[in-house]
């Protein structure tokens, strides 16, 4: 059996009752490490589970997943992810593996950040399309995110943004030459994803458009969702790159159309209350 167990958003308690009896009945569990992080390490989930851990990079699960099947042929096999395992769509192509080569497979979930961003209050039913920005280099800053948070709230709908994660990276010359040196893990800011967006705002209207999305939209910043020091707070798109979130994860929200409900609970976390006072009912048509 090929277990794909969903760790939760934290720590190493986050894992339900249900996948903690899994992974203990497992001859071999795989970590998978390259979608998302947890705020405590490998070591800390070996003690807790008592068992020892594969780390499994992208590499390993992109080159090797046939080697990991095989030995969920003959044995118990856990393959764990971060939050849930559907968070991301990696896993559903061992999923399709696992079945083609007629192994069975067994999909325990747990809390992601795609429902956890309703600790700040907006509803989950009220998001759009999530959407991910990615990290700009000088010659390469893609801007397709953007048409997509646009869109969300020009149909009244928050945007969720998933905020890049750079593990286990090459370098364009380390790459070319063949050589495994990797570059030192970077996870992408609330303030980061605000100033690209910022900057998109700023060129188009260079270009004589007027954005759906600008400097005094409400947004959301949310920092280790799930643990004991996660941090929210609201304001406009500008305060977003002023605001200091500390270390990873970071997610960032774009509002649309905001309830009064939502609008009251988005207080409890304002950067600056005033923010709110011409910004939150703005139609967005």
């Amino acid at each position: 059996m090929l277990y794909l167990v969903g760790l939760g958003l934290g720590d190493a308690q986050d894992i339900t009752v249900k996948g903690l009896e899994a992974v203990r009945r497992c001859r071999r569990v795989y970590l998978e490490a390259y979608t998302s992080a947890l705020t405590v390490g490998k070591e800390a989930l070996e003690e807790f589970y008592g068992k020892e851990l594969i780390l499994a990079d992208r590499e390993t699960v992109e080159q090797e997943a046939d080697t990991i099947l095989k030995e969920a042929d003959v044995c118990d096999v856990a393959f764990l992810v971060v939050g849930d395992p559907f968070g991301a769509t990696t896993h559903s192509d061992l999923v399709l593996r696992a079945v083609k080569l007629g192994i069975p497979y067994k999909v325990i979930h747990n809390a992601s950040i795609m429902n956890a961003v309703g600790c700040c209050g907006l509803q989950l039913y009220n998001f759009g399309e999530t959407v991910s920005i990615v990290f700009w280099t000088d010659t390469w800053k893609p801007e397709s995110f953007f048409d997509k948070i646009e869109r969300n709230r020009q149909n009244g709908m928050h945007t969720l943004c998933l905020l890049d994660i750079k593990v286990k990276e090459q370098s364009l010359e380390n790459l070319m030459k063949g050589r495994k040196i990797y570059e030192p893990p970077r996870y992408m800011s609330v303030n980061q994803a605000a100033e690209q967006l910022l900057a998109i705002i700023q060129s188009r209207r260079l270009q004589g458009a007027e954005p759906a999305i600008t400097e005094n939209t409400i947004c959301v910043g949310l920092a280790r969702v799930g643990a004991p020091d996660q941090k929210i707070a609201s304001g406009t798109l500008s305060q977003m790159t002023t605001v200091e979130f500390g270390g990873p994860l970071h997610s960032l929200i774009v509002t649309g159309t905001t309830h009064p409900l939502e609008l009251e609970m988005l207080k409890l976390f304002s950067v600056d209350s005033s923010s709110f006072e011409n910004n939150a009912f703005q139609s967005t048509t």
